[in-house]
C-alpha cells in the first residue's frame, strides 16, 4: 500500500479532513515556513486526531534545530514521527528518539547513482535506526513547499532498495505518474492541495483518490 502524507497543516480541521480522505499521514511544521504552527497548536492537532483515529501518525517537521529541541517537542506535541528536512547529520540523527523520515533535497544536477550512493551511506551509518526517506526539490534557502518536481527517474534504482516518499510539485493530477513510474513507499503533499495558501477539502480528497486508484490499478 503508498502511504499519503498531507504536510503542513496547521488546524484540526485540515487534519479531520485528510483522516475522512483516507490519508495515512499529516505533517505539522515547526521549521521556518507560511505552514508554522507553535507546540501548542501542534499538541491541540495530535490530541484532537488521537480522539478520531487513534492509529493515525502525525509528523513534526523540523529543519536544522537542536537534538534537544526536536526530542522535547516531539514529547509536548505527542508526535508519532521525527521529520528532518535541514542538513542534518548522520551523528544528529542517531541522537533522534522518534521514529525518522529524513529529507534529501534533489538538485537538478543529481544522479540516481549519486542519490543511491548517498542513501546506502546513511542506511550503513544508521543500521537499526535507518529512516524513510523523502525526497523533494532542492530550493535555495527553502526546506519544502516548494511546489516543483524533480526528474523522478533519478529516484527509480533507490526507490527498489529503500523506502521513498515522493515529495515536490506533487498534485492530483500528476500523482499517478509518480506512483506509476516509482511505486514509492509513499507520496507528500503540501502545496498541492491547497487554494491560495490554504488547504483545500477537495483537492486532499482528489490526491488522496488519485493514489488509491491508482494504486488498485497496478495491483490489477
Amino acid at each position: 500500500m503508498i502511504r499519503v502524507k498531507i504536510c503542513g497543516i496547521t488546524d484540526v480541521f485540515h487534519a479531520q479532513a485528510a483522516i475522512e480522505a483516507g490519508a495515512d499521514f499529516i505533517g505539522v511544521v515547526f521549521a521556518p515556513s507560511p505552514r508554522q504552527v507553535t507546540y501548542e497548536k501542534a499538541r491541540e492537532i495530535v490530541a484532537a486526531v488521537k480522539t478520531q483515529k487513534h492509529d493515525f501518525s502525525v509528523v513534526g517537521v523540523f529543519a536544522n534545530m537542536s537534538v534537544a529541541t526536536v526530542n522535547a517537542a516531539a514529547s509536548f506535541c505527542g508526535l508519532d514521527c521525527v521529520q528532518l528536512s535541514g542538513n542534518e547529520t548522520w551523528q544528529y540523527c542517531q541522537q533522534i528518539e522518534k521514529p525518522m523520515i529524513k529529507a534529501i533535497h534533489i538538485s537538478h544536477n543529481w544522479r540516481g547513482e549519486e542519490l543511491l550512493l548517498h542513501l546506502e551511506n546513511y542506511h550503513r551509518v544508521l543500521g537499526s535506526k535507518s529512516p524513510i526517506y523523502l525526497l523533494d526539490t532542492f530550493a535555495e534557502h527553502q526546506y519544502g513547499g516548494t511546489g516543483k518536481t524533480f526528474a523522478w527517474e533519478i529516484a527509480s534504482h533507490a526507490a527498489a532498495k529503500f523506502p521513498l516518499v515522493i515529495a515536490g510539485g506533487l498534485h492530483p493530477g500528476n500523482v499517478s505518474q509518480v506512483i506509476a513510474s516509482l511505486r514509492p513507499w509513499g507520496v507528500d503533499v503540501s502545496s498541492g492541495v491547497e487554494t491560495n495558501g490554504v488547504k483545500s477539502v477537495r483537492k486532499i480528497r482528489a490526491f488522496v483518490r488519485a493514489v488509491r486508484s491508482t494504486q488498485q490499478y497496478l495491483l490489477v
